[in-house]
């Protein structure tokens, strides 16, 4: 099992936790994104440094992952994508996206999308706070512990 991280748009907060849970882990993480990032020296972290443009390094997250692993993104076009190769996808607040609801997910998403392109409704991003942090680091304890039995 691997963990994929989509890079680019990953908070630091969260890098930290995947950091710190590095070390403890033998499970490969993989830092996925289209500029240079500093990782901790550790046998288990890799960075892999995309060609910049649209969707690149999701499109190489998709070739990569494989039945079991979890991509971390915010992504939710990313994460059906992922999910219909048989893993999952964990969000930097700590939601996770499964075949069980990343169905839903896409169809919220579009309705705002297309909301948001008539000019019904405006969409901002909060931003990311110290208990999405915490909602991270719990839920990806809980999918390691869940993944370990």
């Amino acid at each position: 099992m691997k963990i994929y991280i989509d890079a680019d748009a990953c908070p630091k907060p969260v890098k930290e936790v995947l950091f710190n849970l590095a070390k403890n882990l033998k499970h490969e993480i993989i830092f996925v994104t289209n500029q240079f990032l500093t990782l901790p020296i550790l046998p288990n972290l890799r960075l892999l440094q995309v060609a910049r443009g649209f969707d690149v390094a999701d499109d190489e997250i998709v070739k990569l992952v494989d039945t079991g692993d979890l991509v971390i993104s915010n992504d939710i076009p990313l994460a059906s994508q992922v999910i219909a190769k048989g893993a999952e996808t964990l969000t930097t607040s700590g939601k996770l996206y499964t075949a069980q609801n990343i169905q839903q997910q896409l169809a919220v998403r579009d309705l705002i999308a297309h909301l948001r392109d008539n000019l019904q409704v405006t969409s901002h991003s909060k931003p990311f706070s110290t208990q999405d942090k915490a909602n991270f680091a719990n839920a990806i304890n809980k999918w390691l512990t869940t993944q370990a039995k």
